[in-house]
């Protein structure tokens, strides 16, 4: 009986069971309960492990997304730096590409002014009108007003090749705000 009481027998059928004494029948159950409450203990025992063990993964995860958070927002920060700096480089941009175009306008009209001052300036012996440009390419303004002097002076032609200091088309470049034809200007140096 007593080795029956430390290992009861294992009965799975109900009708061995049944056909147990009422103190045997008892053992079981009280060793049964006892077997059950000791795999109830292990149980919570592994349970709690289990639940440390998820709530130190937890701490970490928790941890973790915080790091991710701060980086995210040091990120965020960063991007919105650069969104204002790459902004102020283009009004800057803006800024330098207007200034520009002032300076290239001031830049022209100061050499149209310039331009037309020297043309103004310029003191000429004889204008020479209506000659074609396709001629003056050809020969010169020079070639061109020595023919036009021996033809009409026949005795001065010869003196006067020396004298001619300059000839030009002028004004260079025709301006549409002023009316003015574009003659032959021919410097003649003093006798």
């Amino acid at each position: 009986m007593k080795e029956r009481d430390k290992n009861p027998p294992d009965l799975t059928n109900e009708e061995e069971i049944r056909s147990l004494p009422e103190k045997e029948f008892r053992i079981m159950i009280v060793n049964m309960i006892q077997n059950l409450g000791n795999r109830i203990d292990k149980m919570q025992e592994t349970f709690n492990k289990d639940l440390e063990e998820l709530k130190m993964k937890q701490t970490t995860m928790k941890n973790t997304i915080s790091e991710m958070k701060n980086t995210l927002h040091g990120i965020n920060s960063r991007i919105t730096e650069a969104e204002e700096r790459i902004s102020d480089l283009e009004d800057k941009t803006v800024e330098i590409t207007t200034a520009e175009q002032d300076k290239e306008k001031r830049m022209k009209r100061t050499e149209d002014s310039l331009r037309d001052l020297r043309d103004n300036i310029k003191r000429t012996n004889i204008q020479i009108i209506g000659v074609p440009e396709e001629e003056e390419k050809k020969k010169g303004a020079e070639k061109i007003f020595e023919e036009i002097i021996v033809e009409n002076f026949p005795n001065m032609g010869k003196e006067i090749v020396n004298q001619v200091q300059e000839a030009q088309r002028v004004p260079y470049r025709i301006n549409p705000r002023r009316n003015t034809p574009r003659h032959i200007l021919i410097k003649l140096s003093k006798f």
